[in-house]
């Protein structure tokens, strides 16, 4: 197997906003809104664009590192460059946990709408079907993935659009009273929650090292893919209150099916399974994307063990990321990921992108494109939705930070001590 350490500077503006609508569109509008309902009722609306402001104040500080520094590893690369190397690992390892447990979830979750549509094999059996198609789809180039990406955003963004202008005619406004039933502290909850679901936007920098011009297309693929994420998940939350109201929403796993099952469009309900189906895939899909990516940043500094910085000569992928990424997301697809620390993995990405920020903050003056201001905001914001979460997930959060420590300690002793060649 031939390797190399350079990788293909080949995405352009669209894929680059295909690769971050990818990511966005999928549990967080097809799972997390009906959490988010239940803790605030059809005031989450008002959470879902406070979140989408924060998000988008978060993107314009990760577009103005990735045009300086267009590496892979988005803000595990900031941190090292601009503060120090724990800030630096620390992001990396926050974001390998959220995006691996979120990745379980998604496949799990792909298996259960595909069985709906195709009820051949189990929806385990799917799920690690799944898995494997994409760790494949990814090893033969990022081209290819981009491509296939594309389709498969596209199926999604239709289905919506579909559900939005379905369900526009049967809102009902009495749905929407009383609206905001717990207050400040449940919207303020439903933001941080809501606030996971924005965060794909994050896998555009952390590809930074594979898009055509990145000085100009990041800055752009980000705003564009927040902007669209904003108002897609504004109009479809709007109709899946005024459908069903807040209460049936909450009560269920899959709250956009029960939107569909209100109205009477022909086709309706199956096309929103379709649209799930699609939408899971395409998360998963970017999942692999940037958890190979960051492996590899991080292999390049001893942070995992070095055979992560390895790319593929003809490929040109992190051919090694990928395959345990692959293989990690299918064990935790088989054996159900913890609950815990899918919870937790909201707090560590608040984290991620406080560290972000913070090396916003740090730049140049010359080289902080939108001023300090975005960067202060976005902070505050993070740091607000942190500690509206509850206590465990809090400390959850903190101790598997403190394992990565551990980890990477014990991997920098043994590369220490390893005896080099002369």
């Amino acid at each position: 197997m031939k390797e190399t350490k350079e990788l293909l500077r080949v995405l352009t503006l669209k894929d680059a906003v295909g690769v971050g609508l990818g990511a966005i569109i999928g549990a967080g509008i097809f799972v997390v809104t009906g959490v988010a309902a239940g803790v605030s009722g059809p005031a989450f609306i008002i959470g879902l664009i406070v979140a989408g402001i924060v998000a988008a104040f978060n993107g314009l500080s990760s577009a103005q590192l990735a045009a300086i520094y267009p590496h892979s590893g988005g803000t595990y690369e900031y941190g090292y460059r601009l503060l120090n190397p724990a800030l630096g690992f620390s992001a990396g390892w926050m974001f390998l946990i959220s995006k691996l447990t979120a990745a379980g979830v998604v496949a799990i979750g792909f298996g259960r709408y595909f069985y709906q549509l195709v009820p051949i094999v189990s929806p385990l059996t799917i799920s690690v079907f799944a898995v494997i198609f994409l760790t494949v789809a990814n090893y033969f180039g990022i081209k290819k993935a981009g491509k296939l990406n594309f389709v498969i955003v596209s199926v999604t963004l239709l289905s919506l659009i579909y559900l939005v202008f379905s369900g526009i005619p049967d809102v009902k406004i009495e749905n929407f009273k009383p609206f905001a039933p717990f207050g400040i502290f449940g919207i303020a909850e439903a933001s941080a929650l809501l606030f996971f679901a924005f965060t794909g936007y994050a896998r555009i920098a952390t590809l930074a090292e594979e898009v055509i011009e990145p000085h100009k297309t990041i800055p752009k693929a980000i705003v564009v893919t927040i902007v669209i994420a904003i108002i897609l998940y504004a109009a479809v939350s709007f109709v899946a209150i005024g459908v069903i109201g807040t209460e049936r929403m909450a009560e269920s796993q899959s709250p956009l099916q029960k939107v569909a099952e209100a109205l009477s469009t022909p086709a309706i309900r199956t096309v929103i399974t379709i649209g799930a189906s699609t939408a899971m895939l395409g998360v998963l899909l970017s999942q692999i994307l940037g958890i190979s990516r960051m492996m590899l940043a991080m292999g390049r500094r001893n942070d995992l063990p070095p055979i992560f910085q390895k790319v593929h000569q003809t490929y040109h992928v992190p051919h090694w990321g990928i395959i345990w990424t692959g293989f990690i997301i299918m064990l935790l697809t088989i054996t159900g990921t913890f609950e815990f620390i899918v919870r937790a993995a909201t707090f560590t990405i608040l984290l991620y992108y406080s560290i972000t920020n913070v090396a916003a903050l740090k730049q140049q003056k010359q080289d902080q494109k939108y001023g300090r201001l975005i960067p202060v905001l976005g902070l505050i914001g993070c740091l607000v939705m942190s500690v509206s979460l509850p206590f465990n997930v809090i400390i959850t959060g903190a101790g598997l930070l403190l394992i990565g420590f551990i980890c990477r300690f014990i991997l920098h002793r043994l590369h220490i001590n390893k005896p080099h060649s002369t």
